[in-house]
């Protein structure tokens, strides 16, 4: 494919595998280590199955401490590592090398704390998304952010890409969401940031944490708010005879000042399959549907659905639709929620994540399926409307080289029109491999050397997750540069 390529695998850590396997195995025992090659091709690939690659070897650490001592070994021998939580990132983000170690965090499962009091939890980060909410919710709260993937993917893996979700438009994304971290630096150091109250001291360190992608440590607890659920929610169906008009409701609506639970877009293409995969009642001849939800009491909650009504109508809707009882409401999120899953029963795709503005939806979906009919592709469009992240899914076949290089084309093209739109390469998936070579289109050359000077303090030898987020010449640029003045400093 012509957008990634990968550094070659430094071929004197490769002959060291026996060594490290035993150096690990005195550290943190031969229990929590995957040698083999049947149990290491587990995690050869994350959820962007495009590309493929076998590790090293694999930890399985149990503990902080276990952390801690795996770090401090891989740093002292020069090793490479790769930070994974359920391999459910869209963007390569835990793509392992050849020459590295991947540290899965997800037998760190546990709650620690629960304070209902102060409204928050604290948690191993290898626990699933959807568990929080589930530990909580006996006493009527809930953890936020909910992206699709929320029944298997970990928080690990939504702090480091800072992962949004449908609520996300009233509740804000994983950093909205997150009080405090325990994470690993490189070294083995062992860091603490933030705390249990909203203010506090010094410097923001957990905003450059959360959203990092595993290039500054390795976070393995997190302190999470919780919140008092509604007292009721309710969604209702919108079909448009056009994106453009769905598109223009979106805009109409948050202009209103009415901010949804939230508001989800499926155009015809996704309706159809997620109709037919969940059978959730969705209208079958609109070009464009949009899920909108409001929360609160029975009285509030008809009043904003009416409301919303009102804005739909001078859009010239083909169907408006207002759920009536828990069942039917259960339905329509159990269809968007298992879009991607039934998206892939029919073909393969490359799932984008872009952000613009809300003034330009109308533009950006007209857009989008132009650039994939002129590259001969299908597009599937699902996205979190309310807050212009875009999820098209850029349909081809993976038996096809030709055609999975049209899909990486059309792909890159979207994400630069996002940028050139006014919005930015990701809202939630990160950066991964999958975006790496284009963050030339959002930052200047001097913008990515700041970024990337902050990595080379957390992890001075570029050993925490390689090869990713930053473009590939300019990293190495850097690292040569820093590399040639450490005698001098010294």
């Amino acid at each position: 494919m012509p957008y990634i390529e990968f550094p070659e695998p430094e071929v004197g850590v490769l002959r060291r595998r026996p060594l490290i396997i035993e150096g690990l195995r005195n550290r943190v025992g031969m229990d929590v280590l995957i040698v083999d090659e049947d149990g290491r091709r587990a995690y050869e690939t994350d959820a962007f199955t495009a590309y493929s690659c076998m590790p090293m070897l694999v930890v399985l650490p149990r503990t902080t401490e276990e952390v801690s001592k795996i770090l401090k070994y891989c740093h002292e021998n020069d090793v490479k590592v790769i930070p994974r939580g359920a391999g459910t990132s869209l963007c390569g983000g835990a793509l392992p090398s050849e020459d590295a170690v991947v540290l899965c965090i997800s037998k760190m499962n546990r709650v620690l704390e629960i304070d209902f009091a102060n409204r928050f939890a604290r948690v191993e980060a290898g626990i699933t998304n959807l568990e929080i909410t589930a530990r909580v919710a006996v006493q009527g709260f809930f953890y936020a952010p909910d992206p699709s993937s929320q029944l298997a993917c970990t928080l690990a893996g939504n702090l480091a890409m800072n992962s949004g979700g449908a609520h996300c438009l009233k509740y804000g994304v994983t950093t909205h969401n997150v009080l405090a971290v325990k994470m690993v630096l490189m070294d083995g150091t062992i860091v603490e940031i933030g705390g249990t109250t909203l203010d506090r001291g010094g410097y923001d360190l957990l905003s450059f944490v959360i959203g990092s992608e595993g290039q500054l440590g390795v976070i393995t607890e997190a302190t999470v708010k919780i919140i008092r659920s509604a007292e009721a929610a309710r969604p209702m169906l919108i079909g448009f005879r056009s994106p453009e008009a769905a598109g223009s409701c979106v805009a109409a609506i948050i202009a209103a000042g009415i901010i949804p639970v939230a508001i989800e877009y499926m155009d015809r293409a996704a309706t159809e399959v997620c109709e037919a995969f969940a059978g959730a009642g969705y209208p079958l001849d609109a070009e464009a549907l949009l899920i909108v939800e409001v929360e609160g009491s029975e009285n509030e909650i008809g009043v904003l659905l009416g409301r919303i009504a009102e804005i739909a109508a001078r859009f010239d809707p083909k169907t408006v639709s207002i759920s009536s009882n828990a069942e039917q409401s259960a339905r329509i999120w159990a269809g968007r929620k298992a879009a991607f899953g039934a998206i892939g029963r029919i073909s393969d795709y490359l799932c984008m994540d872009g952000v613009i503005p809300l003034s330009q939806l109308p533009h950006a979906l007209t857009r989008i399926s132009q650039i994939c009919a002129e590259h001969g592709l299908r597009v599937a469009n699902i996205f979190h409307a309310g807050d212009g992240n875009l999820h098209p899914l850029v349909l081809y076949d993976a038996n096809s080289p030709d055609e999975a290089d049209r899909a990486e084309i059309a792909g890159a093209a979207i994400l630069r029109l996002c940028v050139e739109l006014g919005g930015c390469l990701t809202g939630e998936h990160g950066v991964g491999i999958e975006k790496r070579e284009l963050m030339a289109t959002q930052f200047t050359a001097t913008d990515l050397d700041v970024q990337m000077r902050i990595k080379s303090v957390f992890d001075p030898g570029w050993r925490l997750n390689p090869a990713k987020v930053f473009p590939l010449d300019a990293s190495e640029s850097l690292r040569a540069g820093l590399a040639a003045r450490a005698p001098e400093a010294a």
